[in-house]
């Protein structure tokens, strides 16, 4: 908990707004995501990042269990894993797409992009609803997908000054093109027009995946909904960059950390 208070506070306050018993598994999960997003920050090259995500991969498989019982966060993980039959392939398969964060190339198209979320963002949202049903089908495979797709999109255009500064680039090469720029002129923050027709690619991408998983969301279990509770940052952060794109380039897309959490508050307590 203290590593999502500090890394991500959207989940540590799912957290916080889900049932008690639920919470060490999704805490477990959450930050087990935090700290594999976050090797590229801590390592220099690729490959002591690809030995970090192996290592990750062997602990979830049980090659490595004395060792991952030995971490805070790999032994919360496997306790979770087996309490509420998480499936490992789904957290591999998260790790495997861990593997483009690594290096600078760049997303190709959207269905790449699109692709990329549902492994490391939908994934979590859909485990995260199986915690709250107790290990259970929480049937949210629709919800969870465009969650994640939403909730992504929204984190890259929030996450753009620092994705330029490990010289990533996660918007689609396609989206750049018919922006009418490339990838070295979006990395210098350069053409503020061009830059801002990207931005209206992914905001209304954004929007259209966001509409789609309140649809499913509404035929889901109360239950699994506090595993939803992340989006509701999403529509006023869309707001505020289509008010202002150039918020973007200027690394002021996001909501203040007091505003994301009411917002995050009123969709817990609301209908």
């Amino acid at each position: 908990m203290g590593l999502l208070r500090e890394g991500d506070r959207e989940r540590y306050l799912t957290v916080l707004y889900s049932p008690e018993s639920r919470r060490p598994g999704l805490a477990a999960l959450f930050a087990f995501n935090l700290e594999t997003s976050r090797i590229r920050e801590i390592v220099s090259e690729p490959m002591p990042g690809e030995i970090r995500l192996q290592w990750w991969r062997d602990a979830i498989s049980g090659d490595r269990a004395a060792e991952a019982m030995q971490h805070p966060v790999g032994a919360a993980l496997q306790r979770a894993i087996t309490r509420y039959r998480l499936p490992q392939s789904a957290l591999a398969n998260l790790l495997e797409a861990r593997i483009f964060d690594l290096y600078n190339d760049p997303m190709p198209d959207q269905t790449s992009l699109e692709g990329y979320l549902g492994e490391t963002v939908s994934v979590l949202f859909q485990l995260s609803a199986q915690i709250l049903m107790d290990g259970g089908d929480p049937g949210s495979s629709d919800a969870a997908g465009h969650a994640g797709v939403t909730f992504g999109l929204t984190g890259i255009l929030r996450r753009t000054v620092f994705h330029r500064r490990y010289q990533q680039v996660f918007v689609p090469e396609e989206f750049l093109a018919a922006a009418g720029t490339d990838k070295e002129t979006w990395l210098k923050g350069e053409d503020a027009e061009a830059a801002g027709r990207v931005v209206a690619m992914m905001t209304a991408l954004a929007r259209d995946h966001l509409t789609r998983a309140e649809m499913a969301l509404a035929k889901l279990d109360p239950l699994v909904k506090p595993a939803f509770l992340p989006l509701a940052i999403v529509k006023p952060t869309l707001a505020r960059i289509e008010r202002r794109p150039g918020r973007v380039s200027a690394g002021t897309a996001g909501l203040s950390p007091l505003t994301a959490q009411w917002r995050i508050l009123r969709r817990a307590i609301g209908p």
